[in-house]
């Protein structure tokens, strides 16, 4: 490294983004992900013995990809070389590999080659690389906020081993601003800022577990704000707001007003009012309620309220929230919306959740009544003596695939837990149900 080079290096170190900066160089410094560099996981011990094979990180944006990678390159004797996947070309990789073969030739070293954004390689760019990473001339860590198995080549796919980054949780993002403010060495610390607990719990809401999102905001409010009479940079609730171009709402996710803004939400879907649905998801989101609670909730009142008067209402709901666990936000408001809507839209009918809790009355209340003989399993040792299964009338070999038999216990004959309405498609079971009954 030549004098201009270190001289470089130092002035990006100092003038560096606040979050760049505050990045931990070993894996003790790490916030958060314990479920993956927890001390006894597979990861933390193959970085602490230095004996990583090639792996993709996988996760929304800000929740420590590309600091895994840097505590990585702190922490190896491997050669370290990082390219990202937006701008890099051939030539770049080219030149990576030639890198690496000589590190292995001559010095006997491994090199480990860090791809920000790999998602963005094209398929030839990345069969480029399935080669040296095959026969180990390089070592791939792969970083990306696409779900991998849909952007990255099923050939590294398989000789790489996928850590999935969860978004940070709200005390996670507390640790991190409060180094940010008070850590003198890669934080603020010198500028003698101070925030009161209330905005720390405003921003690690309202971040949705991105700490960048957060650090962006802390590092505008302290370096926008004028000291107080006491000398110090005081972040409190008004400043972070401005910083994060976001309002809190009256909304506590652990008090009153959450019950019952998420009880407004179920009703007006309940009720078929989509556009009240969609304002109560909109004061939901704008306050950073949790994404996967509101998908949850979809998915109760599209089986409870919907139920078989549209059963692609659950397959909607379901579909919502696998998605928005892939995507994150702010795309996953888009998907909560359709689903909202969908469920708010379809045709109505708690027959089925009433159908259940009768069951379940009875099932709780009264004796547990015999299973009739023709129904039980015939199959098992000896069953077949004992008269299991005997006279069963097997459906299919009958018209309209229906043959009239004794289905429930002898004491609960003729009794009607599952009553279809007129809504919807559960018309037509209502009315299927008639009619195969009547013709048999």
């Amino acid at each position: 490294m030549d004098l201009f080079e270190y001289m470089r290096e130092n002035t990006m170190k100092n003038e560096s983004p606040l979050a760049s900066r505050l990045r931990p160089e070993t894996l003790d410094e790490v916030v958060g992900q314990q479920h993956i560099i927890g001390k006894d996981k597979l990861l933390y011990r193959a970085i602490m013995a230095d004996k990583l094979s090639s792996i993709i990180f996988y996760g929304p944006p800000g929740t420590g990809k590309t600091t895994l990678a840097k505590v990585i390159a702190h922490t190896t004797s491997a050669e370290f070389m990082q390219i990202n996947a937006t701008v890099a070309g051939k030539k770049d990789m080219e030149d990576v590999v030639k890198k690496a073969k000589d590190n292995r030739g001559m010095y006997g070293r491994k090199t480990i080659l860090f791809v920000d954004e790999i998602h963005r390689f094209n398929k030839g760019q990345q069969d480029y690389l399935l080669p040296f990473v095959e026969d180990g001339t390089i070592i791939l860590i792969g970083a990306t906020t696409e779900n991998p198995y849909f952007e990255v080549n099923g050939a590294l796919l398989s000789r790489s081993i996928i850590f999935e980054l969860k978004p940070l949780e709200k005390s996670d993002i507390k640790i991190i601003l409060k180094r940010a403010v008070y850590d003198k060495e890669k934080g603020m610390g010198s500028l003698n800022a101070d925030i009161d607990e209330e905005t720390l719990d405003f921003l690690a809401d309202i971040s949705n577990g991105d700490a960048r999102n957060a650090l962006n905001a802390i590092e505008l409010g302290v370096l926008t704000t004028k000291p107080s009479e006491d000398g110090k940079i005081h972040i409190n609730l008004e400043i972070a707001q401005q910083c994060i171009q976001r309002r809190t709402l009256k909304y506590d996710k652990d008090g009153d007003n959450h019950y019952d803004t998420i009880s407004a939400f179920i009703k007006s879907m309940r009720g078929s009012d989509p556009d009240a649905a969609v304002y109560y998801l909109a004061r939901m989101l704008h306050a950073g309620e949790d994404i996967k609670f509101i998908a949850r909730r979809i998915m109760i009142c599209a089986s409870e309220d919907v139920g078989n008067a549209d059963p692609q209402a659950l397959v909607v709901a379901v579909n919502a929230c696998l998605a928005i666990e892939r995507l994150g936000m702010p795309e996953a408001r888009i998907v909560l919306s359709q689903a909202a809507t969908y469920v708010a839209c379809a045709p109505k009918s708690n027959a089925a959740y009433l159908a259940i809790d009768r069951a379940l009355g009875v099932v709780e209340h009264e004796p547990s009544y015999g299973i009739p003989p023709h129904l039980q399993d015939a199959h098992y040792k000896n069953a077949g003596k004992l008269g299991h299964g005997e006279g069963y009338k097997y459906a299919h070999d009958y018209p309209n695939h229906y043959v009239k038999q004794q289905y429930l216990p002898t004491e609960l004959m003729n009794t009607a837990f599952y009553e279809p309405t007129d809504n919807g498609y559960e018309k037509i079971i209502k009315e299927h149900l008639y009619t195969i009954k009547s013709e048999a």
